[in-house]
């Protein structure tokens, strides 16, 4: 069973995998089914959940939220991540798709996260996206209100530059104690840029999104060198699968990021809890960057 680990030093215990629930509305599941899915994950040590107030037009929290109240007990045993900054046309008083950083739009976004799911506190809140118009003084004081008040209880930020990052550290009393980046073997950019290493300078351990590429890992044929990698270094390890390899691969970074899981197959989010038991050498870490990349190290 995994178990829980502090992403910073003035952060929370979180799990070293993280449930996302991006798709949750994709997944037909009842509430009851939604209750068994998390009880699953919680059985493996997968305790902290991924959402954003967006996610699935803005449903996916309240769904969530109805199978806490068919479980109250399920709760307590959750840390509940999730983000704001997006305005989606998906509600009919956005004419555009744009963000929205500002202090009401924040406190507003955390009171309907907290009706939704039916808690009096959201573990960790997080600006979805970076926004031009940010005003970093005006985020400031929203995280600060909703600190004080007990509503959050940590903050952070989600695909921030290593200079956004810090601006807005610069506004606050207390840490921001992660960024959420995408991370994964198509996307190595972060890996060179600064970000993860401000992620080391600081202490905090990002949490890392579309570790699979969005399915391109697997969908493309673009990556077969990759994915024919990946079964080489399967069969050398004994993992049961691809996607074990690729956290174990996303894990190894010294940044320590924590790998979100997007399926709702409780036997792919098994296989992936597995992957913190699997260890690769630094030459396999290497052959893996080298098949995604097409090219080895200058």
């Amino acid at each position: 069973m995994l178990q829980p680990q502090a992403i910073a030093s003035q952060g929370p215990d979180f799990s070293p995998l993280i449930m996302g629930y991006w798709r949750l509305m994709e997944w037909g599941m009842s509430p009851q089914q939604r209750v068994a899915f998390i009880e699953h994950h919680l059985s493996l040590g997968i305790t902290t959940v991924d959402h954003a107030d967006i996610y699935g037009d803005y449903q996916c929290e309240a769904a969530f939220g109805e199978a806490l109240k068919l479980a109250p007990g399920l709760r307590e045993r959750l840390q509940i991540v999730t983000k704001c900054g997006i305005a989606t046309r998906a509600r009919p008083e956005h004419q555009i798709g744009h963000y929205n950083t500002g202090k009401a739009h924040i406190l507003q976004s955390a009171e309907n996260s907290l009706r939704h799911f039916g808690t009096d506190r959201l573990d960790l809140l997080l600006i979805h996206r970076p926004d031009p118009l940010m005003d970093a003084d005006e985020v400031a004081e929203a995280f600060m209100s909703l600190h004080q008040s007990g509503k959050v209880l940590h903050v952070g930020v989600s695909n921030f530059t290593p200079a956004q990052f810090a601006l807005l550290q610069s506004r606050l009393p207390f840490s921001l104690v992660t960024n959420q980046l995408e991370i994964s073997p198509v996307q190595q950019n972060l890996l060179l840029d600064g970000t993860l290493d401000q992620c080391q300078q600081l202490r905090f351990r990002p949490m890392a999104w579309s570790c699979l590429g969005g399915g391109r890992l697997f969908n493309d044929p673009h990556y077969q060198p990759l994915r024919d990698e990946l079964e080489v270094i399967r069969q050398e390890t004994g993992a049961s699968s691809l996607e074990q390899v690729v956290y174990a691969w996303i894990m190894m970074l010294p940044s320590k990021p924590l790998p979100i899981i997007g399926s709702g197959k409780t036997a792919r989010v098994s296989e992936a809890a597995a992957a913190v038991n699997l260890s690769l050498t630094r030459q396999q870490w290497f052959r893996i960057r080298k098949a995604a990349l097409g090219f080895d190290v200058p």
